[in-house]
């Protein structure tokens, strides 16, 4: 059901039946290595180019999630999945493994939730169930496709961001036990004006703030709500320029419950500028260390605010600006929908 202008209302509660991340050797070194299904020694994954081994994480993590369900590939119907990689090339690729109907998105970082919220929508609406949703990024291959190869070394600002390698897939039924997903707030395309690839992260912060305002608009939820308010993946410097934004706007919010996944997944020992970013970072954030949290017991509410930067290596060669976007799911856990 649609209500105000922009959220989806989920009232048949479709529950995250199953979960699995993958990552590569540097989020085996960070914070939430605990939470992974799948970790890798190298970059490579035995396969001979970067973006080979995208698609591999992310068919163990489609495949680890439908074990865990105890639901083979033909009761899969429905694929939502999407990458940062041109034309979804390794996305593709995965999905053509599992040969279920896929829908391939594009939300740059913001993918996990648009899947999340589509699937949503398609198991709420009984359209369809089993339905199967991931995201995936590789640092190297998003290097190589929208800065520079990483073995050129070029050097980075403070206002960077570390692409996280890594995938993240859920499998969404109309019951079952888990965590269920009970609305979603998409987001607009919001410009700002800025033109620096390498601060993406106040490029996205003002469509967090537009899509958390929308939200609040739309359901009339008081965010004190929320257990926990998460974007993905904003980094140090998005977060501040959101929160800053927020108290202009008169948003109430508290920063002891606004966190942001770019910062969570690695240690302070790993240098990664303003924090982690990347299709897979929500994914393996949220799908890994929080839906985990929440069946622990120690969230029941809350809100993921999936951020993602809409350029193109074509479109920062033509001089345009950023256009950003954030889509925002709301995920309980207890009580109704078990």
């Amino acid at each position: 059901m649609l209500q105000g202008h922009r959220t989806w209302i989920f009232k048949n509660k479709p529950v995250i039946t199953a979960t699995a991340t993958t990552g590569g050797p540097f989020e085996a070194r960070g914070k939430l290595a605990d939470d992974f299904d799948i970790l890798h020694e190298d970059l490579w994954m035995g396969q001979d180019s970067y973006e080979k081994a995208e698609k591999v994480l992310l068919e163990e993590a489609f495949l680890r999630t439908t074990e865990k369900a105890n639901v083979t590939k033909d009761k899969v119907q429905f694929i939502i999945a999407g990458n940062l990689i041109n034309q979804l090339t390794p996305v593709n690729f995965a999905a053509r493994t599992l040969g279920a109907p896929y829908l391939g998105v594009f939300g740059a970082c913001s993918t996990a939730m648009e899947g999340l919220a589509i699937g949503a929508l398609i198991v709420n609406s009984q359209s369809g169930n089993n339905v199967l949703t991931g995201a995936v990024s590789h640092n190297a291959a998003a290097e190589r496709q929208f800065r520079y190869p990483t073995e050129y070394g070029g050097q980075k600002p403070p206002t960077a961001q570390w692409t996280v390698t890594g995938a993240g897939a859920a499998l969404l039924t109309a019951k079952g036990n888990g965590p269920y997903v009970t609305s979603a707030t998409i987001g607009r395309v919001v410009d700002m004006g800025l033109t620096d690839p390498f601060n993406m992260g106040g490029a996205m912060a003002p469509a967090a703030v537009d899509t958390i305002e929308a939200h609040v608009r739309d359901t009339g939820v008081d965010l004190d709500e929320y257990d926990l308010i998460v974007t993905g993946d904003l980094g140090k410097i998005g977060r501040d320029v959101s929160l800053e934004m927020l108290a202009q706007h008169n948003v109430q919010i508290d920063e002891s419950k606004y966190q942001d996944c770019g910062l969570m997944i690695y240690g302070e020992d790993q240098e990664v500028f303003s924090g982690g970013s990347g299709t897979g970072c929500s994914a393996v954030v949220v799908y890994g260390h929080l839906l985990n949290r929440m069946i622990k017991g120690q969230f029941k509410k809350i809100l993921v605010v999936a951020t993602g930067a809409l350029l193109s290596p074509l479109s920062y060669q033509q001089g345009e600006t950023i256009p950003c976007i954030a889509h925002a799911v709301s995920i309980e856990y207890g009580g109704a929908g078990q």
